[in-house]
């Protein structure tokens, strides 16, 4: 066997693989022996099928199966033991058919990308702002509002108010004012805070249950789509109807906010953890500083990415690498989605390139024990997201689960590396702390 690299420019390469019977012949023997082994044919008892009957109808596939299996062996293991640094996987170059019943030399050739070469090192001459979220006394009462509307409860009050649903029959009534035989009949709802015509606004706000009142149907309703949907008819007829309604009111719901008591206190934390008003508004505020710094160090690896792409430059063998997006893509990929979506695919490569490059030269790790810490937030925070609180025994169940799953692991290792990359930052660069309001953190961002 010989195996030559041979450098096209600093960014590609080819590997030619030239193979003779001597390394691939034991392979071959040994497959059509397997085969035979497990081949059944008429006249002959199972596994005893002559051999020069196998290679004569399964020869030639055995042989470019075996040589196919030792290309892919030899040339990653070339790659892994001369340490070669590759994006992307080597590619098969087009060359002449090969007759594999007549040839017994072969020579393929293989194209690959090489990763570039480049050093980066972080100290305080690296400049960058890191938005941080006031918390004040108006967001937590904001919070709070929003926290006793997701636990609030449903009540039926007697008369319609700004935040109501009402639940109608809906009726359309002829010229006389009386209820059209053959028209428009519907049970709906109709939400108060959806409604987007004052006069409509004028006649629901305050009715009460069993009340009547007629609308005109574009008064109601704002657009044909509107008009089909919720009245159940034609879109065609839905663009020209105009028409009076009747609604009989025959129900009326409201959300009404949870009270500021020791129940939602133990809704939303556990029971006895908070048991007073004060104690509920640190604990907001501990959570939203949480939950602002993962956001602000989020911000901050944005700002960062595009700082050190656009330093670096790094030089990324694009010709090839659209090659193998499309060869690798699961669902067929265009040329016009190539171009399209090949800026975004390379920034993310570069920025990969980059944290890779910080993680090996800082001697980054992550052991299983912070993985199964990471695993454990984040199940936590699935739940918190539908406002349950977890057992301790669920979240190690779900946790462990996750980690024994190749992928979601994948995840989060990636996601603590991640982390560990920003924290390297904000360690060696100099930040500029820059604390701004709820609304101009997420201004821009």
């Amino acid at each position: 066997m010989n195996i030559i690299k041979h450098d096209i420019d600093s960014s590609n390469a080819e590997i030619k693989i030239a193979l003779t019977p001597i390394d691939y012949d034991a392979r071959v023997n040994e497959a059509i022996k397997k085969v035979q082994r497990q081949a059944s044919m008429p006249g002959f008892r199972p596994g005893k099928v002559p051999i020069g009957l196998i290679k004569k109808q399964h020869g030639t596939q055995i042989l470019i199966d075996e040589v196919n299996k030792l290309l892919q062996d030899t040339i990653y293991k070339y790659i892994e033991e001369n340490k070669i640094e590759i994006l992307g996987n080597p590619l098969p170059k087009e060359q002449t058919p090969i007759d594999f019943e007549k040839q017994k030399d072969f020579e393929f050739t293989y194209q690959i990308g090489l990763a570039p070469n480049f050093n980066i090192s972080l100290d305080d001459k690296h400049t960058f702002t890191f938005k941080t979220v006031k918390i004040d006394d108006a967001l937590i009462d904001k919070y709070i509002k929003d926290v006793r509307r997701n636990y609030g409860k449903p009540v039926n009050p007697d008369v319609a108010g700004e935040k109501d649903v009402v639940f109608v029959d809906i009726n359309e009534l002829d010229e006389t004012g009386a209820i059209k035989p053959g028209g428009i009949y519907k049970s709906s709802s109709i939400s108060f805070e959806r409604l987007t015509n004052e006069t409509a606004k004028a006649k629901i706000l305050g009715i009460k249950k069993e009340d009547k009142i007629t609308i005109n149907i574009n008064e109601l309703y704002e657009t044909a789509v509107d008009k089909s949907v919720s009245l159940g008819i034609e879109k065609e007829l839905a663009e020209t109807i105009d028409c009076t309604l009747q609604l009989t009111v025959k129900n009326i719901a409201r959300l009404e906010d949870a009270e500021l008591n020791q129940e939602l206190f133990d809704k939303v934390y556990g029971e006895g953890i908070v048991t007073n008003e004060e104690e509920f508004k640190n604990k907001i505020r501990n959570e939203l500083g949480l939950m602002f710094n993962a956001d602000a160090d989020r911000f901050l690896k944005t700002e960062v990415e595009n700082n050190l792409i656009t330093k670096l430059n790094l030089q990324l063998p694009d010709a090839f690498l659209k090659r193998w997006l499309m060869m690798v893509n699961e669902k067929p990929l265009t040329l016009e989605e190539l171009e399209k979506d090949y800026p975004n695919y390379t920034k993310a490569m570069q920025w990969r390139l980059i944290e890779n490059k910080l993680i090996k030269d800082n001697d980054i790790k992550v052991d299983a024990i912070e993985a199964n810490e990471e695993a454990k937030l984040f199940v936590r925070g699935e739940f918190q997201k539908y406002g349950q609180v977890p057992n301790e025994d669920e979240v190690i169940k779900i946790a462990k689960d996750l980690l024994n799953k190749e992928k979601e692991a994948q995840k989060i290792f990636e996601n603590i590396y991640s982390k560990k990359v920003i924290e390297l930052i904000k360690q060696k660069c100099t930040l500029e702390i820059k604390e701004v309001s709820y609304d101009d953190f997420f201004k821009n961002n």
